[in-house]
Protein backbone atom coordinates (compact mmCIF):
# COMPACT_ATOMS: atom_id res chain seq x y z
CA UNK A 1 0.00 0.00 0.00
CA UNK A 2 1.01 3.34 -0.58
CA UNK A 3 1.01 6.57 1.55
CA UNK A 4 1.79 10.17 1.70
CA UNK A 5 3.03 12.46 3.97
CA UNK A 6 4.48 15.85 4.19
CA UNK A 7 7.55 17.41 5.47
CA UNK A 8 10.23 20.05 4.16
CA UNK A 9 13.90 20.48 3.54
CA UNK A 10 16.01 23.64 3.27
CA UNK A 11 18.53 25.50 0.74
CA UNK A 12 19.88 28.03 2.80
CA UNK A 13 16.57 29.53 4.37
CA UNK A 14 14.73 28.92 1.48
CA UNK A 15 12.05 26.16 2.26
CA UNK A 16 10.74 23.82 0.03
CA UNK A 17 7.75 20.62 1.11
CA UNK A 18 8.95 17.46 0.54
CA UNK A 19 6.44 14.70 -0.14
CA UNK A 20 7.47 11.69 1.73
CA UNK A 21 6.07 8.58 -0.21
CA UNK A 22 6.20 5.13 1.09
CA UNK A 23 5.41 2.07 -0.71
CA UNK A 24 4.75 -1.45 1.73
CA UNK A 25 5.23 -4.43 -1.33
CA UNK A 26 5.48 -7.95 -0.87
CA UNK A 27 8.85 -9.33 -1.90
CA UNK A 28 12.18 -9.83 -0.01
CA UNK A 29 12.39 -7.38 3.10
CA UNK A 30 14.56 -4.50 2.53
CA UNK A 31 14.10 -0.93 3.54
CA UNK A 32 15.17 1.65 0.28
CA UNK A 33 15.45 5.28 0.77
CA UNK A 34 15.67 7.33 -2.45
CA UNK A 35 15.25 11.18 -3.50
CA UNK A 36 18.97 12.30 -2.73
CA UNK A 37 19.43 11.51 1.20
CA UNK A 38 22.78 12.14 2.66
CA UNK A 39 24.04 9.72 5.07
CA UNK A 40 22.24 11.04 8.28
CA UNK A 41 19.01 10.92 6.23
CA UNK A 42 20.03 7.07 5.17
CA UNK A 43 20.89 5.92 8.93
CA UNK A 44 16.78 7.00 9.62
CA UNK A 45 16.33 3.30 8.36
CA UNK A 46 17.75 1.90 11.30
CA UNK A 47 16.45 4.50 13.60
CA UNK A 48 12.36 4.33 12.52
CA UNK A 49 12.46 0.74 12.35
CA UNK A 50 13.90 0.48 16.24
CA UNK A 51 11.58 3.41 17.27
CA UNK A 52 8.08 1.46 15.58
CA UNK A 53 9.34 -2.00 17.26
CA UNK A 54 9.85 -0.34 20.66
CA UNK A 55 6.63 1.78 20.47
CA UNK A 56 4.20 -1.13 20.25
CA UNK A 57 3.57 -1.21 16.73
CA UNK A 58 4.64 -3.92 13.93
CA UNK A 59 7.29 -3.17 11.42
CA UNK A 60 6.46 -4.23 8.24
CA UNK A 61 8.61 -7.73 6.80
CA UNK A 62 8.24 -6.44 3.48
CA UNK A 63 10.12 -4.73 0.91
CA UNK A 64 9.64 -0.99 1.95
CA UNK A 65 10.20 1.80 -0.28
CA UNK A 66 10.75 5.62 0.75
CA UNK A 67 10.90 8.51 -1.72
CA UNK A 68 11.48 11.80 -0.78
CA UNK A 69 10.27 14.16 -3.22
CA UNK A 70 10.93 16.29 -5.12
CA UNK A 71 14.15 14.00 -5.74
CA UNK A 72 16.39 16.91 -7.33
CA UNK A 73 16.92 18.60 -4.09
CA UNK A 74 19.46 17.72 -1.63
CA UNK A 75 18.06 15.88 1.81
CA UNK A 76 19.81 16.16 4.83
CA UNK A 77 19.62 15.51 8.69
CA UNK A 78 17.67 13.82 11.01
CA UNK A 79 14.53 15.50 10.79
CA UNK A 80 12.85 12.68 8.32
CA UNK A 81 12.69 10.32 10.85
CA UNK A 82 9.40 11.35 12.23
CA UNK A 83 7.44 11.49 8.82
CA UNK A 84 9.35 8.43 7.43
CA UNK A 85 7.61 6.51 10.60
CA UNK A 86 4.34 7.88 10.26
CA UNK A 87 4.32 6.95 6.62
CA UNK A 88 5.04 3.35 7.29
CA UNK A 89 2.62 3.09 10.02
CA UNK A 90 -0.17 4.97 7.67
CA UNK A 91 0.95 2.37 4.73
CA UNK A 92 0.25 -0.33 6.48
CA UNK A 93 -2.53 0.79 8.09
CA UNK A 94 -1.85 0.95 11.23
CA UNK A 95 -2.94 4.81 11.42
CA UNK A 96 -5.35 6.27 8.86
CA UNK A 97 -3.45 7.88 5.74
CA UNK A 98 -6.16 10.71 5.47
CA UNK A 99 -5.75 11.79 8.63
CA UNK A 100 -1.47 11.40 8.48
CA UNK A 101 -1.81 13.42 5.12
CA UNK A 102 -2.82 16.74 6.93
CA UNK A 103 0.24 17.34 8.82
CA UNK A 104 3.67 17.93 8.00
CA UNK A 105 6.00 16.10 10.25
CA UNK A 106 9.36 17.05 11.63
CA UNK A 107 11.42 15.57 14.30
CA UNK A 108 14.00 12.78 14.79
CA UNK A 109 13.55 9.45 16.42
CA UNK A 110 15.25 7.30 19.28
CA UNK A 111 15.20 3.78 19.81
CA UNK A 112 12.86 3.71 22.16
CA UNK A 113 10.53 5.78 19.66
CA UNK A 114 11.07 9.02 21.78
CA UNK A 115 11.01 12.31 19.32
CA UNK A 116 14.09 14.36 19.86
CA UNK A 117 14.84 18.36 18.83
CA UNK A 118 16.11 18.91 15.68
CA UNK A 119 17.83 22.09 13.99
CA UNK A 120 16.34 24.69 11.47
CA UNK A 121 12.69 24.14 13.06
CA UNK A 122 11.50 27.53 12.61
CA UNK A 123 12.33 27.91 8.96
CA UNK A 124 11.24 24.99 8.31
CA UNK A 125 7.78 25.27 9.94
CA UNK A 126 7.49 28.94 7.64
CA UNK A 127 8.20 26.43 4.22
CA UNK A 128 5.18 24.38 5.27
CA UNK A 129 3.32 27.28 6.02
CA UNK A 130 3.98 28.86 2.94
CA UNK A 131 3.12 25.69 1.18
CA UNK A 132 -0.05 25.62 2.35
CA UNK A 133 0.67 23.30 5.42
CA UNK A 134 -0.85 25.33 8.54
CA UNK A 135 -0.48 22.33 11.03
CA UNK A 136 2.86 20.90 11.93
CA UNK A 137 3.65 18.17 14.30
CA UNK A 138 7.28 19.13 15.69
CA UNK A 139 9.34 17.84 19.05
CA UNK A 140 8.45 19.28 22.11
CA UNK A 141 11.78 20.73 22.25
CA UNK A 142 11.03 22.75 19.80
CA UNK A 143 7.78 24.06 20.05
CA UNK A 144 8.21 27.43 21.81
CA UNK A 145 10.45 28.06 18.32
CA UNK A 146 7.97 26.87 16.07
CA UNK A 147 5.09 28.41 17.20
CA UNK A 148 6.81 32.04 16.24
CA UNK A 149 5.93 31.68 12.75
CA UNK A 150 2.54 33.63 11.59
CA UNK A 151 -0.22 31.17 11.79
CA UNK A 152 1.04 28.41 12.03
CA UNK A 153 -0.49 25.57 13.82
CA UNK A 154 1.99 23.74 15.96
CA UNK A 155 1.54 20.44 17.77
CA UNK A 156 4.25 19.53 19.62
CA UNK A 157 4.52 15.88 20.44
CA UNK A 158 7.25 13.90 22.87
CA UNK A 159 6.80 10.07 21.68
CA UNK A 160 5.77 8.54 18.82
CA UNK A 161 2.97 7.16 20.63
CA UNK A 162 1.96 10.18 21.81
CA UNK A 163 1.78 10.93 18.05
CA UNK A 164 -0.26 7.70 17.26
CA UNK A 165 -2.89 8.83 20.05
CA UNK A 166 -3.43 12.12 18.67
CA UNK A 167 -3.44 10.97 14.89
CA UNK A 168 -6.21 8.45 15.89
CA UNK A 169 -8.43 11.31 18.23
CA UNK A 170 -7.44 9.23 21.20
CA UNK A 171 -5.16 11.61 22.56
CA UNK A 172 -5.94 15.77 22.46
CA UNK A 173 -3.06 18.08 21.83
CA UNK A 174 -3.86 21.52 22.22
CA UNK A 175 -1.94 23.63 19.25
CA UNK A 176 1.28 25.87 21.11
CA UNK A 177 1.12 29.14 21.67
CA UNK A 178 4.18 31.34 22.76
CA UNK A 179 3.42 35.46 23.65
CA UNK A 180 6.45 37.41 21.90
CA UNK A 181 6.00 40.47 24.18
CA UNK A 182 6.89 38.18 27.66
CA UNK A 183 9.93 36.77 25.32
CA UNK A 184 11.05 40.03 24.93
CA UNK A 185 10.48 41.39 28.33
CA UNK A 186 12.55 38.04 29.32
CA UNK A 187 15.50 38.95 27.32
CA UNK A 188 18.52 38.74 29.00
CA UNK A 189 21.13 41.60 28.55
CA UNK A 190 25.13 41.03 29.20
CA UNK A 191 26.37 43.12 27.38
CA UNK A 192 28.81 45.80 29.72
CA UNK A 193 27.16 49.07 29.80
CA UNK A 194 28.93 52.27 28.84
CA UNK A 195 29.07 53.64 32.15
CA UNK A 196 31.66 51.28 33.51
CA UNK A 197 34.17 52.87 30.82
CA UNK A 198 36.34 55.13 32.23
CA UNK A 199 37.91 58.14 30.08
CA UNK A 200 38.22 57.33 26.23
CA UNK A 201 35.59 60.41 25.58
CA UNK A 202 36.76 60.35 21.59
CA UNK A 203 36.33 56.13 21.33
CA UNK A 204 32.81 56.51 23.34
CA UNK A 205 31.60 59.41 20.57
CA UNK A 206 32.82 57.06 17.62
CA UNK A 207 31.19 54.27 18.93
CA UNK A 208 27.92 56.39 18.81
CA UNK A 209 28.14 57.58 15.54
CA UNK A 210 29.26 54.37 14.20
CA UNK A 211 26.07 53.23 15.91
CA UNK A 212 23.63 55.67 14.63
CA UNK A 213 24.73 55.18 10.97
CA UNK A 214 26.07 51.77 11.22
CA UNK A 215 29.42 52.30 9.91
CA UNK A 216 32.07 49.61 9.93
CA UNK A 217 34.81 50.81 12.67
CA UNK A 218 38.48 49.78 13.08
CA UNK A 219 40.14 50.73 16.71
CA UNK A 220 43.69 50.81 16.78
CA UNK A 221 45.62 51.25 20.34
CA UNK A 222 48.01 49.30 22.64
CA UNK A 223 47.28 46.09 24.70
CA UNK A 224 44.98 47.05 27.69
CA UNK A 225 43.52 50.76 26.06
CA UNK A 226 40.11 49.07 25.94
CA UNK A 227 39.49 48.39 22.64
CA UNK A 228 37.54 44.77 23.54
CA UNK A 229 35.65 46.28 26.05
CA UNK A 230 34.09 49.28 23.99
CA UNK A 231 33.45 46.72 21.04
CA UNK A 232 31.20 44.97 23.70
CA UNK A 233 29.72 48.43 24.58
CA UNK A 234 28.45 48.85 21.12
CA UNK A 235 26.19 46.02 20.95
CA UNK A 236 24.30 47.65 23.76
CA UNK A 237 23.63 51.06 22.86
CA UNK A 238 22.19 49.90 19.27
CA UNK A 239 18.23 50.05 18.77
CA UNK A 240 16.33 47.48 19.65
CA UNK A 241 15.88 44.57 17.44
CA UNK A 242 12.04 44.69 15.47
CA UNK A 243 9.90 41.73 15.34
CA UNK A 244 11.52 41.27 11.76
CA UNK A 245 15.08 41.69 12.31
CA UNK A 246 13.96 39.14 15.06
CA UNK A 247 13.00 36.31 13.43
CA UNK A 248 15.24 36.70 10.45
CA UNK A 249 18.05 36.44 12.80
CA UNK A 250 16.21 33.69 14.52
CA UNK A 251 16.11 31.37 11.29
CA UNK A 252 19.79 31.94 11.02
CA UNK A 253 20.19 30.81 14.83
CA UNK A 254 17.72 27.75 14.68
CA UNK A 255 18.98 26.19 11.09
CA UNK A 256 22.78 26.38 12.97
CA UNK A 257 21.22 24.53 15.66
CA UNK A 258 22.16 27.69 18.57
CA UNK A 259 18.87 28.64 20.17
CA UNK A 260 19.21 28.95 24.11
CA UNK A 261 16.77 26.33 26.03
CA UNK A 262 13.98 28.16 27.09
CA UNK A 263 14.52 31.13 24.86
CA UNK A 264 13.21 30.19 21.07
CA UNK A 265 13.74 33.94 20.02
CA UNK A 266 17.13 35.76 19.49
CA UNK A 267 15.58 38.91 20.89
CA UNK A 268 18.73 40.93 21.18
CA UNK A 269 21.32 42.50 18.85
CA UNK A 270 24.04 39.16 17.96
CA UNK A 271 27.33 40.09 19.02
CA UNK A 272 30.00 37.60 17.31
CA UNK A 273 33.70 37.51 18.15
CA UNK A 274 35.40 34.75 16.28
CA UNK A 275 38.80 33.84 17.43
CA UNK A 276 41.53 35.12 14.90
CA UNK A 277 42.47 31.31 14.09
CA UNK A 278 38.82 30.67 12.30
CA UNK A 279 38.75 29.53 9.26
CA UNK A 280 37.19 31.54 5.65
CA UNK A 281 34.42 29.31 6.08
CA UNK A 282 33.98 29.09 9.59
CA UNK A 283 33.76 33.00 9.43
CA UNK A 284 31.79 33.70 6.16
CA UNK A 285 29.71 29.82 5.99
CA UNK A 286 30.18 27.13 3.72
CA UNK A 287 31.38 23.11 3.73
CA UNK A 288 30.39 20.46 1.88
CA UNK A 289 26.69 20.80 3.41
CA UNK A 290 26.95 24.88 3.38
CA UNK A 291 26.10 26.40 6.94
CA UNK A 292 25.53 29.70 8.03
CA UNK A 293 28.74 31.07 9.14
CA UNK A 294 29.96 33.79 11.87
CA UNK A 295 29.28 36.70 9.49
CA UNK A 296 25.61 35.46 9.44
CA UNK A 297 24.92 34.68 12.64
CA UNK A 298 25.78 38.02 13.17
CA UNK A 299 23.54 39.26 10.96
CA UNK A 300 21.60 42.66 12.32
CA UNK A 301 24.03 42.92 14.87
CA UNK A 302 27.90 43.06 15.35
CA UNK A 303 30.90 41.35 14.19
CA UNK A 304 33.69 41.99 16.12
CA UNK A 305 37.39 40.70 14.65
CA UNK A 306 40.10 41.27 17.54
CA UNK A 307 43.41 41.44 16.67
CA UNK A 308 42.41 42.37 12.80
CA UNK A 309 45.94 41.83 12.02
CA UNK A 310 46.38 37.75 12.52
CA UNK A 311 43.46 36.97 10.86
CA UNK A 312 44.30 34.92 7.87
CA UNK A 313 44.23 37.04 4.35
CA UNK A 314 41.66 34.60 3.02
CA UNK A 315 39.46 35.43 5.64
CA UNK A 316 39.73 39.15 5.72
CA UNK A 317 38.88 39.39 1.89
CA UNK A 318 35.91 37.08 1.93
CA UNK A 319 34.41 39.63 4.19
CA UNK A 320 34.49 41.78 1.20
CA UNK A 321 31.03 40.95 -0.50
CA UNK A 322 29.07 40.61 3.10
CA UNK A 323 30.60 44.21 3.81
CA UNK A 324 29.44 45.58 0.47
CA UNK A 325 26.06 43.89 0.16
CA UNK A 326 24.91 42.34 3.44
CA UNK A 327 24.96 38.94 2.04
CA UNK A 328 27.03 35.79 1.80
CA UNK A 329 25.91 33.85 -1.41
CA UNK A 330 27.91 30.02 -1.70
CA UNK A 331 27.93 28.46 -4.97
CA UNK A 332 28.30 25.08 -5.25
CA UNK A 333 27.82 22.24 -7.90
CA UNK A 334 24.56 21.56 -7.84
CA UNK A 335 23.22 25.08 -5.92
CA UNK A 336 23.86 28.48 -4.90
CA UNK A 337 22.68 29.69 -1.17
CA UNK A 338 22.15 33.04 -0.19
CA UNK A 339 22.62 33.65 3.68
CA UNK A 340 21.92 37.35 5.02
CA UNK A 341 24.46 38.98 6.40
CA UNK A 342 23.52 42.78 7.27
CA UNK A 343 26.48 43.37 9.71
CA UNK A 344 28.56 46.54 11.53
CA UNK A 345 31.96 44.92 11.68
CA UNK A 346 34.05 46.48 14.68
CA UNK A 347 37.98 45.62 14.22
CA UNK A 348 40.51 46.14 16.38
CA UNK A 349 44.56 46.05 16.37
CA UNK A 350 47.69 46.42 18.09
CA UNK A 351 49.69 49.68 16.35
CA UNK A 352 52.70 47.35 15.55
CA UNK A 353 53.87 43.60 16.35
CA UNK A 354 54.68 44.92 19.45
CA UNK A 355 51.87 46.92 20.30
CA UNK A 356 53.56 49.86 21.34
CA UNK A 357 54.22 52.42 18.75
CA UNK A 358 53.26 55.71 19.94
CA UNK A 359 52.95 54.60 23.51
CA UNK A 360 53.76 57.31 26.24
CA UNK A 361 55.42 55.16 28.68
CA UNK A 362 56.75 51.79 26.62
CA UNK A 363 58.95 52.14 24.23
CA UNK A 364 58.53 50.19 20.67
CA UNK A 365 61.05 47.76 19.74
CA UNK A 366 59.49 47.74 16.16
CA UNK A 367 61.19 49.20 12.43
CA UNK A 368 59.14 50.94 10.16
CA UNK A 369 59.32 47.95 7.68
CA UNK A 370 57.64 45.57 10.40
CA UNK A 371 55.28 47.99 11.49
CA UNK A 372 54.33 48.63 7.58
CA UNK A 373 54.23 44.54 7.38
CA UNK A 374 52.00 43.83 10.34
CA UNK A 375 49.44 46.77 9.55
CA UNK A 376 49.59 45.90 5.71
CA UNK A 377 47.58 42.54 6.50
CA UNK A 378 44.36 44.56 5.96
CA UNK A 379 44.32 44.92 2.84
CA UNK A 380 43.37 48.47 1.07
CA UNK A 381 39.77 47.17 -0.11
CA UNK A 382 38.82 45.85 3.12
CA UNK A 383 40.27 49.18 4.70
CA UNK A 384 37.66 51.56 2.45
CA UNK A 385 35.09 48.96 3.62
CA UNK A 386 35.92 51.07 6.82
CA UNK A 387 34.27 54.57 7.48
CA UNK A 388 35.56 55.34 10.85
CA UNK A 389 38.99 55.01 12.14
CA UNK A 390 40.42 55.91 15.65
CA UNK A 391 43.18 55.73 17.86
CA UNK A 392 42.19 54.01 21.73
CA UNK A 393 45.33 55.16 23.93
CA UNK A 394 46.44 53.72 27.02
CA UNK A 395 44.55 55.64 29.75
CA UNK A 396 45.86 57.49 32.84
CA UNK A 397 45.84 57.37 36.52
CA UNK A 398 43.63 59.87 36.31
CA UNK A 399 41.05 59.00 33.61
CA UNK A 400 40.86 55.23 35.29
CA UNK A 401 40.20 56.83 39.11
CA UNK A 402 37.67 60.36 38.60
CA UNK A 403 34.77 59.89 40.16
CA UNK A 404 32.64 61.97 37.98
CA UNK A 405 30.32 58.92 36.63
CA UNK A 406 30.38 58.06 32.45
CA UNK A 407 27.19 58.51 30.39
CA UNK A 408 24.93 55.14 30.71
CA UNK A 409 24.40 53.03 27.52
CA UNK A 410 20.60 53.91 27.50
CA UNK A 411 21.13 57.43 27.06
CA UNK A 412 23.37 57.15 24.17
CA UNK A 413 20.86 54.33 22.95
CA UNK A 414 18.51 56.80 22.94
CA UNK A 415 19.84 59.46 20.83
CA UNK A 416 21.38 56.65 18.30
CA UNK A 417 17.26 55.66 18.28
CA UNK A 418 16.38 59.43 17.40
CA UNK A 419 19.63 59.45 14.44
CA UNK A 420 18.01 55.30 12.67
CA UNK A 421 14.48 56.85 12.78
CA UNK A 422 15.36 59.67 10.68
CA UNK A 423 17.26 57.91 8.83
CA UNK A 424 14.35 55.35 8.41
CA UNK A 425 12.33 57.86 7.04
CA UNK A 426 14.83 59.71 4.66
CA UNK A 427 15.50 56.16 3.10
CA UNK A 428 11.67 54.40 3.16
CA UNK A 429 10.93 52.21 0.53
CA UNK A 430 14.97 52.18 -1.32
CA UNK A 431 15.46 49.20 0.46
CA UNK A 432 18.56 50.96 2.58
CA UNK A 433 18.61 50.77 6.41
CA UNK A 434 21.23 53.27 7.72
CA UNK A 435 23.56 55.88 5.88
CA UNK A 436 26.13 53.60 5.85
CA UNK A 437 24.98 51.97 3.09
CA UNK A 438 23.85 55.27 1.07
CA UNK A 439 25.03 54.71 -2.82
CA UNK A 440 27.58 57.45 -3.97
CA UNK A 441 24.44 59.57 -5.51
CA UNK A 442 22.35 58.94 -2.57
CA UNK A 443 25.06 60.48 -0.79
CA UNK A 444 25.15 63.81 -2.46
CA UNK A 445 21.32 63.63 -2.88
CA UNK A 446 20.79 63.61 1.11
CA UNK A 447 24.20 65.24 1.95
CA UNK A 448 23.67 68.94 1.57
CA UNK A 449 26.33 70.76 2.77
CA UNK A 450 26.56 74.41 4.10
CA UNK A 451 28.79 77.04 2.40
CA UNK A 452 30.91 76.57 4.98
CA UNK A 453 31.04 72.75 4.99
CA UNK A 454 31.58 73.17 1.12
CA UNK A 455 34.68 75.15 1.15
CA UNK A 456 36.15 72.81 3.99
CA UNK A 457 35.18 69.29 1.66
CA UNK A 458 36.85 71.00 -0.67
CA UNK A 459 39.94 72.14 0.72
CA UNK A 460 40.01 68.47 2.51
CA UNK A 461 40.13 66.85 -0.60
CA UNK A 462 42.93 68.66 -2.49
CA UNK A 463 45.05 68.44 1.42
CA UNK A 464 44.09 64.73 2.17
CA UNK A 465 44.30 63.36 -1.90
CA UNK A 466 40.90 61.89 -1.19
CA UNK A 467 39.57 59.44 -4.16
CA UNK A 468 36.72 59.27 -4.85
CA UNK A 469 35.72 56.38 -2.37
CA UNK A 470 36.99 58.49 0.19
CA UNK A 471 34.78 61.32 -0.90
CA UNK A 472 31.39 59.38 -0.40
CA UNK A 473 32.78 57.51 2.90
CA UNK A 474 32.92 61.42 4.53
CA UNK A 475 29.85 62.38 4.00
CA UNK A 476 28.11 59.50 4.58
CA UNK A 477 29.94 59.58 8.29
CA UNK A 478 29.23 63.62 8.15
CA UNK A 479 25.31 62.70 7.44
CA UNK A 480 25.66 60.84 10.15
CA UNK A 481 26.82 63.22 12.48
CA UNK A 482 24.66 65.88 11.11
CA UNK A 483 21.56 63.22 12.11
CA UNK A 484 22.84 62.77 15.88
CA UNK A 485 22.80 67.17 15.97
CA UNK A 486 19.10 66.87 14.84
CA UNK A 487 20.58 69.20 11.89
CA UNK A 488 19.09 68.88 8.11
CA UNK A 489 22.32 70.15 6.39
CA UNK A 490 25.68 68.92 6.99
CA UNK A 491 27.85 71.80 8.58
CA UNK A 492 31.54 72.75 9.14
CA UNK A 493 31.42 70.85 12.54
CA UNK A 494 29.37 68.06 11.20
CA UNK A 495 32.12 67.55 8.53
CA UNK A 496 34.67 67.91 10.77
CA UNK A 497 34.65 65.78 13.08
CA UNK A 498 33.91 63.55 10.19
CA UNK A 499 37.44 64.26 9.30
CA UNK A 500 38.80 63.00 12.64
CA UNK A 501 37.67 59.94 11.73
CA UNK A 502 39.75 59.21 8.85
CA UNK A 503 42.18 56.70 8.62
CA UNK A 504 45.76 58.28 9.30
CA UNK A 505 48.09 56.69 6.92
CA UNK A 506 50.54 53.88 9.06
CA UNK A 507 54.42 54.69 9.53
CA UNK A 508 56.54 53.65 7.02
CA UNK A 509 53.37 52.82 4.07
Amino acid sequence: MLSIVNSTALNGLEGHLVRVEVDVSNGLPAFDLVGLPDASVKEARDRVRSAIRNAGFEFPVKRITVNLAPADIKKEGSMYDLAIAVGILAATEQLDPVACGRYAFIGELSLNGGVRGVAGVLPNVLAACDNGIIPVVVPLDNAGEAALAPNAEVFPVSSLNQLAGFLRGETEIPPHRVKADEIWRSKEDRLPDLSTVRGQHAARRALEVAAAGGHNMLMVGSPGSGKTMLARCLAGILPEMGFEESMETTKIYSLAGLLRPGMPVVASRPFRAPHHSASAVSLVGGGKFPRPGEVSLAHNGILFLDEMPEFGKDCLEALRQPMEDGVVTISRVNASITYPARITLIGACNPCPCGYHGDPLKQCCCTPVQIKKYLGKISGPILDRIDISINVPRLTYEELNEDRPAEPSAAVRERVAKARKIQEERFRGSGIWCNAHMTGAQAREYCRLSGEAGALLKSSFKQFRLSARAHDKLLKVARTVADLAGSETVEAEHLAEALQYRRPDPPGR
